[in-house]
C-alpha cells in the first residue's frame, strides 16, 4: 500500500513542486530544493559558486583600484616579473625596435631585466642600453643577472619617468614595457620621451593582461599621437601587444 502524503513529508528533507520527495538513502549532501523550478542543488555547488562570485568581486575591485592609484611593482613581488609573456615576446620586441650595433637605447621601468638583457646584447658591439627605474633594488638584480651573463654594455640610473635625467636627443630607441599604465603622469612621461630622442628615433610601447594598467592601444595612439609621435606600426592581439612609433 503507497504511503499518504503526510508519511512522505515526515520522511523527506526536499520538496519539489507541490510534490514532496524522499532524500535519497546513503546520500553524503543535503539537497536544496527549488520550488519554483522543481530543481535540486548540492549545498556543495552553491557554496563554490558563491565563493567564485566573491573572488571575482574581490578581483574587480582590485583592479578598478589599481587603475584609479597607479604604481609601479614592488621589488617584493619581483618573481612575477620573470613568468613567460605569451603575447610580449622578446623576440616581437627586438623585431618592433629595429635595433643595431652601436645604437644607445632607453629602456623605462625594465624590473628585473626580462628584457634588458636581450636587448643589451642586440646592440653589442659598441652600443649602450640605460635603465631607468624608481627602485634601487630592482635596477641591483637587474645588474647581478647582466654580470653573470657576461654584459658590460648596460647602465642603470634611478630616476623617475616623468623627469628623465638625460639630455635631449640623447637615444637611437626606448622602449617600456608593461610601465607606462603604472606612471601617474602618462602624457608626461611621453613628452620626456619625445624629448630624449633623437630625430627619426624609435619608441616602443607594450601593453598586456593581466596588467591592470594595461593601456588599450587606442589609448595609447591618442595620447602619444596628441605630442607628437607619429604611429608606424602594432604587433600583437588584444591580450598584449607592442606598439612603435616615431618622431615626426
Amino acid at each position: 500500500m503507497a504511503p499518504c502524503v503526510e508519511q512522505i513529508h515526515a520522511k523527506s528533507d526536499v520538496i519539489t513542486g507541490a510534490l514532496m520527495i524522499e532524500k535519497p538513502a546513503g546520500s553524503r549532501f543535503s539537497i536544496i530544493a527549488e520550488v519554483e523550478t522543481g530543481e535540486t542543488m548540492p549545498k556543495r555547488s552553491i557554496l563554490f559558486a558563491l565563493g567564485a562570485l566573491l573572488l571575482a568581486a574581490v578581483a574587480a575591485m582590485w583592479a578598478t583600484r589599481a587603475r584609479r592609484n597607479p604604481a609601479a611593482c614592488p621589488y617584493g613581488q619581483r618573481l612575477f616579473l620573470d613568468l613567460p609573456r605569451p603575447f610580449m615576446r622578446r623576440q616581437t620586441l627586438r623585431d618592433m625596435l629595429d635595433l643595431a650595433p652601436g645604437e644607445r637605447v632607453l629602456e623605462v621601468g625594465p624590473g628585473t631585466g626580462y628584457y634588458s638583457l636581450d636587448v643589451a646584447r642586440q646592440i653589442a658591439p659598441g652600443g649602450r642600453l640605460d635603465v631607468l627605474d624608481l627602485q634601487q633594488p630592482m635596477l641591483d638584480e637587474l645588474m647581478r643577472r647582466a654580470t653573470g651573463r657576461g654584459i658590460t654594455n648596460i647602465e642603470p640610473t634611478v630616476g623617475d619617468a616623468q623627469d628623465l635625467p638625460f639630455p635631449d636627443a640623447t637615444f637611437n630607441a626606448a622602449f617600456l614595457v608593461a610601465t607606462l599604465g603604472e606612471i601617474p603622469d602618462r602624457n608626461q612621461t611621453l613628452r620626456e620621451l619625445l624629448r630624449v630622442l633623437k630625430p627619426g628615433g624609435r619608441l616602443v610601447v607594450g601593453e598586456g593582461q593581466p596588467d591592470p594598467h594595461m593601456l588599450t592601444i587606442d589609448d595609447l595612439r591618442s595620447r602619444a599621437e596628441a605630442i607628437g609621435f607619429v604611429f608606424d606600426e602594432q604587433a600583437g592581439t588584444p591580450f598584449g601587444y607592442f606598439a612603435r612609433f616615431r618622431l615626426g
